[in-house]
């Protein structure tokens, strides 16, 4: 170990990673483990883009592609935002990497210098603060919790910024809260905005379609916040190709190009199958896709409904993504089976060694007080693993 650098020293591993190998470790022993801890669609990719990657095998696609992706794919990002999102970029502020994870990694690695602050609305997407760190960044969590469905307030940004602020980085609608932000409450945040010209934004939509209230917003639709606003999505959970590892981020020029010149470095181009694939995902329109949003939306219903059963547990109704993030710590400090909950961490390895259930402490997305359960598995499962949890916990 003491050979190794302190960068890597000091990186968390990825909770939601780390639970779902813990759950296969579980299941190889013969435990009959339902997964919970995944964010991954388990629905199949659709019909109509496995054909399109099977042409593109078939049509020899197998060389180096350019390091910010094909030209066809860049025009299908475009026509998407502008589309989907009412947001104008051309080619040159488009860049495709290996998932949006890379993307944000790219995002950081050329915005940051050491002792910057990125401001983080709690709870956020496991991997940003240690992304943040790895790139000189100082995390800054501004807490909400279930009263307020999880949102920061433009009052809670003002008192966070200090003359040290960088970016500030969300998801919208977000893992792990399910939460959307409306129009009126991104433009409120963009209003504090206004008045430190030098703080940018990353915009996390990859969850955009999943929506269940009708209406997704983006930062840089505000004409204001455009040329300060990196806006990053993929093809991961709204197409179910998450193995497919194709994200991009559309930007100001200067961003844009930087990142270019940083995945040049690290991975170059990503997947050239992968890419022509998604060619086809993003011309498709949304409607093609609706099938999984209508099934998550039945889900919500159904684990709300049977969450609602279970004392000591306390749920919101997320408008958005496919995961509820119940406060448990009406549970802390209680003896169970032999076993003390003192956090949530206690509470999911808890759930499962003792439910066979598999979900995510809060405290890897920083909410100590909650757990993540995705609701990206069947009915049945959904069923019989909130019994589970309801019958350990009794």
């Amino acid at each position: 170990m003491d050979q190794l650098s302190d960068r890597i020293n000091n990186l968390s591993t990825s909770a939601t990673l780390a639970m779902a190998a813990k759950a296969r470790e579980l299941r190889a022993e013969g435990k009959d483990i339902i997964g919970l801890s995944l964010g991954e669609p388990d629905f199949n990719t659709p019909d109509f883009v496995k054909e399109a990657a099977i042409k593109a095998v078939n049509d020899n696609y197998n060389s180096y592609t350019p390091v910010d992706g094909y030209v066809e794919l860049k025009d299908a990002i475009i026509t998407k935002f502008k589309r989907d999102n009412g947001l104008d970029y051309s080619r040159s502020q488009i860049v495709v990497s290996t998932g949006a994870k890379q993307s944000l990694y790219n995002i950081a690695s050329v915005m940051l210098n050491d002792g910057d602050e990125v401001i983080l609305p709690c709870p956020y997407w496991v991997s940003y603060a240690d992304i943040v760190k790895l790139n000189g960044g100082v995390p800054v969590e501004v807490k909400t919790d279930i009263s307020n469905d999880f949102k920061m307030t433009a009052e809670q940004l003002e008192a966070a910024i200090t003359p040290k602020t960088k970016m500030l980085w969300y998801s919208s609608p977000c893992n792990p809260s399910g939460s959307v932000y409306s129009e009126e409450e991104l433009r409120a945040i963009a209003d504090v905005l206004q008045k430190y010209p030098n703080i940018y934004v990353a915009s996390d939509e990859i969850y955009e379609h999943i929506n269940f209230i009708g209406g997704h917003h983006s930062m840089a639709q505000f004409e204001d916040m455009y040329d300060r606003t990196i806006t990053i999505n993929g093809v991961s959970k709204a197409f179910a190709m998450t193995g497919w590892r194709i994200g991009y981020i559309g930007a100001p020029d200067w961003i844009a190009r930087a990142c270019n010149k940083m995945q040049g470095q690290v991975t170059s181009g990503a997947n050239c199958i992968a890419q022509r694939a998604v060619i086809s995902a993003l011309e498709a329109d949304p409607s093609r896709i609706k099938y999984m949003i209508d099934e998550f939306k039945e889900r919500r219903k159904l684990i709300l409904g049977l969450l609602d059963g279970i004392d000591g547990f306390k749920t919101n109704e997320p408008e958005g993504a496919f995961y509820v993030f119940p406060n448990v710590s009406a549970y802390f400090g209680k003896t169970v089976k032999g076993k003390t909950i003192n956090n949530a961490t206690d509470m999911s390895l808890f759930l499962l060694e003792e439910a066979l259930v598999a979900t995510v402490t809060g405290e890897a997305f920083g909410n100590p007080d909650c757990i993540r359960i995705s609701y990206a598995a069947s009915q049945e499962q959904i069923i019989e693993a909130i019994k589970r949890i309801k019958e350990a916990l009794s």
